[in-house]
């Protein structure tokens, strides 16, 4: 594929912890894609305060999306756009409905697989904020299937900090820590972006299989955008 003609894919951030993760799976999964980056982390630090998405924050993220859609370049129109923050998944379900190309909540991949995997599914995230929404998200994504799950949590105390820090050695050993803890799992979905660079060590510490965001979500994209017919769940496990 030439440079003229590669598929254009906009990231939305608001960790910067999320830029790397998504760009080392494109790279990995999807090399001929161009990808370009809006990150405000504002929206990551409003929330956390205890902003609400109705407060405003719903509407920067429309905002954000509109400008990506529109973006043209070297690659073309934009053709999809990827979201890395798990917290906003209502405002990004907004967007899909007004946006017309493929718009992809961060998780969203990754829980179909966890879905097709089984019933008693582990939501690890390190960002506090991010638990409730996607708990909602995939009992919501599991009700439409008619299916009946549990999702078990963990919350990894002190590893967005150690990583924020530039440790991520410490990020990776805390998260494994706090899965080595989990009952047995049918799939563990480590929630956010960021924690998809302690997949190695959670796997060393578990038995079920670790689905990480990034490469779920580049999959999925990619199937998406070359196959728009194929169903989403036919991402990697990786």
């Amino acid at each position: 594929m030439t440079k003229d003609n590669r598929t254009r894919i906009a990231l939305i951030h608001a960790l910067t912890e999320s830029v790397l993760p998504a760009h080392q799976a494109f790279r990995s999964l999807w090399p001929e894609a161009y990808v370009f980056d809006l990150l405000d982390t504002s929206l990551s630090a409003d929330l956390a305060a205890g902003q609400r998405l109705e407060d405003g924050i719903a509407d920067r993220i429309r905002k954000l999306a509109d400008y990506a859609a529109a973006s043209k370049g070297e690659a073309g129109e934009t053709q999809a756009l990827l979201f890395t923050c798990s917290a906003f998944g209502p405002a990004i379900d907004a967007v899909k409905n007004q946006i017309p190309i493929p718009v992809l909540r961060p998780n969203e991949a990754a829980f179909e697989q966890a879905l097709d995997l089984g019933s008693r599914i582990g939501l690890a995230v390190t960002f506090g904020p991010s638990f409730s929404s996607l708990r909602d998200e995939l009992l919501g994504m599991a009700s439409e299937r008619g299916q009946a799950i549990e999702v078990v949590p963990v919350l990894v105390e002190g590893a967005l900090a150690a990583l924020k820090a530039g440790n991520g050695s410490e990020h990776d050993r805390l998260a494994a820590e706090a899965c080595r803890r989990l009952p047995a799992l049918d799939a563990l979905v480590l929630g956010q972006f960021s924690l998809a660079r302690a997949a190695d060590a959670v796997r060393d510490r578990i038995e079920a299989p670790v689905l990480t965001t990034p490469s779920s979500a580049v999959a999925a994209l990619k199937n998406l955008t070359t196959s728009p017919r194929a169903p989403l769940r036919s991402g990697t496990s990786s």
